[in-house]
């Protein structure tokens, strides 16, 4: 690992093969000393960069980051030039991660507060569990497409699937959408074939009140990977809300009722 000081405040770090610990060491060293921008080179696959990290130092990571991206991120701004592994943006409570590539699974678990863009595909279960805290409402934005249980267990924040990657005919998220959901807000840019969603959910048609909503998210979205919003919504979205806030209260007390002997 070599570290090069830039100027006042920016720092060179090339990780190359060291250890995850030891960068994410040295990257908290530097951001105690003051550190505003801190530039690691050569990542191949280092995970947790950025973990629980405070403040507004921005982090830029060329190469491929490593699972949990921006675990327990409290301000800081992250931007990836390459792609990401698993649990981008997992339990962050406030702050900005930029994804220039694609991303893997799991991404946005339980996440608070913050924005997550992703200017290509994710993986499975994304969003899962995804929640708001307090006053906080966490936004996580996909520019590509999604696996499966996309939005699964949602709690609450919004969930934005843009699909400017998709070809006719190519589906832009797989089965078991909002499979859980009991909160939150999922905008996906074209329709939702009823198939592929979970049996909590209902479609409708945005609102004017929803279109300004969606507009201002999309801004952060637009300026990141320079898309002009009118041309993301010169495309219909399709709106994604639970109907029931314990979709599965009856079948986890039931259960629990036999277990206990309460329910023969």
């Amino acid at each position: 690992m070599e570290v090069k000081k830039i100027s006042d405040g920016i720092f060179e770090i090339t990780c190359g093969t060291t250890h995850y610990r030891e960068v994410n060491r040295k990257v908290k060293e530097l951001v105690a000393k003051g550190a505003e921008k801190i530039i690691l080179k050569s990542v191949y696959g280092q995970r947790y960069i950025g973990t629980g990290i405070k403040g507004k130092v921005k982090i830029e990571v060329y190469g491929t980051a490593g699972n949990d991206l921006g675990i327990f991120l409290y301000g800081p701004e992250i931007e990836v030039f390459g792609n990401a592994q698993d649990g981008v943006g997992n339990t962050m409570r406030d702050g900005k991660i930029i994804v220039r590539g694609h991303a893997g699974d799991v991404c946005g678990y339980g996440m608070r507060g913050g924005k997550v863009y992703i200017e290509g595909d994710v993986g499975y279960r994304v969003g899962i569990h995804m929640k708001g805290y307090k006053n906080l409402v966490p936004t996580f934005i996909v520019g590509g497409k999604a696996g499966n249980f996309f939005g699964e267990y949602m709690a609450g924040g919004i969930l934005i699937l843009l699909g400017l990657n998709k070809k006719p005919g190519e589906d832009i998220v797989g089965d078991y959408c909002a499979t859980g959901m009991h909160g939150g807000v999922i905008f996906v840019r074209g329709e939702v074939p009823q198939r592929y969603l979970g049996k909590e959910v209902k479609v409708f048609e945005p609102t004017s009140e929803d279109m300004k909503l969606l507009t201002n998210e999309l801004k952060g979205f637009s300026e990141a990977f320079n898309i002009p919003v009118e041309e993301i919504l010169s495309e219909p979205f399709t709106k994604i809300v639970p109907v029931s806030a314990r979709p599965y209260g009856r079948m986890y007390a039931h259960r629990w009722g036999i277990a206990s002997g309460l329910i023969k």
